[in-house]
């Protein structure tokens, strides 16, 4: 896999969730820049190339669909995980809708999760 230049997206609410997210991409020899806010995120996005992102379902205000969408049009071209707690096949069939690259559902086993962030940054590159 070619070296990552961009860090991996992490949109979360939850300081102690992004961190977790943060140390397992560490972990792997992956970047990663947090987010606890939508509009932050967004405005990142707008200046920078977003090869991955990770959007939690549940963000306050808003929510990781209504950011997907939000973002396909400003980056058409990330892979976005959405990361939620709440498994139903309707909020996963509207993930993957609106052009998710992936779901994945908390807690999650760590080596799922990171290889399908590797799966995202080949499908982006």
């Amino acid at each position: 896999m070619a070296a990552q230049t961009e860090p991996i997206c992490i949109l979360d609410n939850d300081r102690s969730v992004r961190r977790s997210f943060e140390q397992l991409l560490d972990s792997d020899g992956l970047t990663a820049k947090s987010f606890q806010d939508e509009e932050d995120f967004l405005a990142y996005a707008r200046s920078h190339t977003v090869a991955v992102a990770v959007l939690d379902m549940r963000i306050p205000g808003t929510s990781g669909l209504e950011v997907q969408a939000r973002l396909n049009e400003i980056s058409p071209h990330t892979k976005v995980i959405i990361a939620s707690g709440s498994q139903t096949a309707a909020i996963r069939a509207a993930a993957m809708q609106g052009g998710a690259f992936a779901f994945v559902s908390k807690p999650f086993d760590d080596e799922v999760f990171l290889s399908l962030v590797r799966r995202a940054l080949r499908a982006a590159a």
